[in-house]
């Protein structure tokens, strides 16, 4: 129906342009001007109706009252029925606040609330929200997005009083949580679940990988953490802000987690304690090189932009030292997140498109990692 329907829209905006010219069916009366015009026309009405068809797929769950954004007001997730064996839950990301000034009314450094937001409807149905895109590995996917208004990388579980007025409810783990419960019991057939976050969203993802793996046992689950790959995981850090968000309220009663301290709680942490709880899952990461917004919230825990490769080099190290098949890709650049963009699909190295690449992670084969060679090093 898509199709056509795009289909009599090209056309449609060829024949106006035939009659803007005195209705003559001679060809040589169409400029090349003109059908580029009249198949710009189209486009955007396409594109625009992309987004129509995107919104008209999702719908908004107001979650329970014990869930909360960081200035206590209503929590709120969304969801999506499509097939019934495969799940997208998607964790959105949207920085993050560790003091009165990063977490005072007046910061720009953390979503405060959902106010103003529209879920995957405001992502503009791009990236991996472009369900009319054929080359789109998830568009058949049911799922289950899970906004960000905490300001705790979807891992805290406290209430933190800053001082001078600055209270903030750290509820991120308990919102996801109830968001990935009720994606339980929305898909009690999953056979394939995969756990995706975009910046702060990522960060939790692998500790999320793991959870679903309580929830339903039975499902394949992939991790693809996108863009967060920088951040440190040193032991004074880890357990400082962990206290501020009360991170280790959240860790679950795995084997595999007894004994756990609040030191070692870390994020890149999170893809070893998963793995170990379910080493069947699945691990995939994307960062650009010289991320400039991981450098900006990586400089405040003293990792300069200079040495951000090295930082995710030495985390994917770590990882993998301690017996994860992570799957790496790591692009030259500055810029921050992919899958909820148009460069998803644009986005490749060494003749592999990223979309594919995700593609073939999602389906269970044993892509490469992939690394740049000339990373785009900032002057």
């Amino acid at each position: 129906m898509t199709k056509r329907w795009n289909l009599r829209l090209t056309l449609l905006a060829v024949a106006t342009v035939v009659t803007l010219l005195g209705c003559s069916s001679a060809p040589d009366r169409v400029t090349a001007a003109d059908r580029a015009r009249a198949a710009a026309a189209a486009t955007t009405t396409t594109a625009a109706d992309a987004v129509k068809t995107a919104a008209a797929q999702w719908t908004k769950v107001i979650a329970p009252a014990t869930c909360q954004c960081s200035d206590g007001t209503t929590f709120t997730y969304w969801t999506r029925a499509a097939s019934p064996t495969k799940v997208l839950f998607f964790l959105e990301g949207g920085g993050a606040c560790f003091s009165e000034g990063t977490c005072g009314p007046a910061s720009t450094s953390y979503t405060r609330n959902l106010a103003k937001a529209n879920g995957p409807i405001g992502k503009g149905a791009s990236g991996i929200f472009d369900l009319t895109d054929a080359r789109n590995p998830f568009r058949d996917y049911s799922m289950v997005y899970v906004p960000y208004c905490t300001g705790d990388v979807h891992l805290g579980n406290t209430t933190h009083d800053y001082g001078n007025g600055v209270v903030i409810h750290h509820n991120g783990y308990v919102n996801a949580s109830t968001a990935l419960a009720a994606t339980a019991a929305m898909f009690p057939d999953a056979e394939q679940v995969v756990v995706a976050g975009a910046s702060a969203g990522s960060a939790g993802a692998p500790l999320y990988g793991g959870l679903v793996h309580d929830v339903l046992p039975d499902a394949s689950v992939t991790v693809l953490a996108d863009s967060s790959g920088a951040y440190p995981g040193s032991p004074g850090i880890t357990a400082a802000i962990g206290t501020l968000w009360g991170t280790t309220n959240a860790i679950p009663p795995w084997p595999t987690n007894a004994g756990m301290t609040a030191e070692r709680w870390s994020l890149p942490g999170l893809f070893v304690q998963a793995t170990k709880h379910d080493p069947d899952i699945v691990m995939g990461r994307f960062d650009y090189a010289y991320d400039d917004v991981q450098a900006a919230f990586s400089s405040l825990a003293g990792v300069g932009a200079d040495d951000l490769l090295t930082a995710i080099d030495g985390n994917t190290k770590m990882i993998e030292d301690a017996g994860v098949n992570l799957h790496n890709w790591v692009q030259p650049g500055v810029d921050h997140t992919v899958v909820g963009k148009a460069a998803f699909y644009t986005t490749e190295q060494n003749g592999t498109k990223l979309s594919d690449w995700v593609a073939g992670l999602i389906a269970g084969r044993d892509v490469p990692s992939i690394h740049c060679t000339d990373c785009g090093k900032p002057a």
